[in-house]
């Protein structure tokens, strides 16, 4: 029983918050509905978020993403873009300090497009984002 147990758990996909350091530093999260991912290059310096959903995202002149926590807030934007199959909800900026600050320091996001909402839990996400927030260019060789 136990190594049915076992093998249950581990067949199971695991949906937490990763950091991977490089050019670009890239941070994910994946949910069996949507994943989520932001990226950021140091050399430029550009942020880009995406958001990824199995259903096709409504067109609609305002997008926004609200974080409900201790410290939650919304923040929208018009310059967001659809992917070509419509799936994939793409923002791109100079500056992300709101939407760090509200990965880090929340419990939920939620993805805001039309009548669509994508949420997800930022649990075990803290880390992961504080070490996205450090990403530097690394001097080359």
């Amino acid at each position: 029983m136990r190594y049915l147990l076992c093998l249950f758990l581990s067949a199971s996909p695991a949906y937490a918050w990763e950091f991977t350091p490089g050019l670009p530093c890239v941070l994910k999260h994946q949910t069996a509905e949507a994943e989520i991912e932001l990226t950021y290059d140091p050399t430029q310096p550009l942020y880009t978020l995406s958001v990824r959903q199995n259903d096709v995202w409504p067109g609609a002149p305002v997008f926004a993403m609200r974080f409900d926590g201790p410290e939650g807030l919304t923040i929208s934007t018009d310059r967001h873009a659809l992917s070509r199959d419509g799936r994939t909800l793409s923002v791109a900026d100079r500056g992300f300090g709101n939407v760090l600050n509200g990965l880090q320091f929340n419990d939920k996001a939620t993805a805001l497009l039309g009548d669509i909402a994508v949420s997800f839990t930022l649990d075990g996400a803290e880390q992961p984002v504080a070490a996205f927030r450090v990403c530097r260019a690394e001097p080359g060789v």
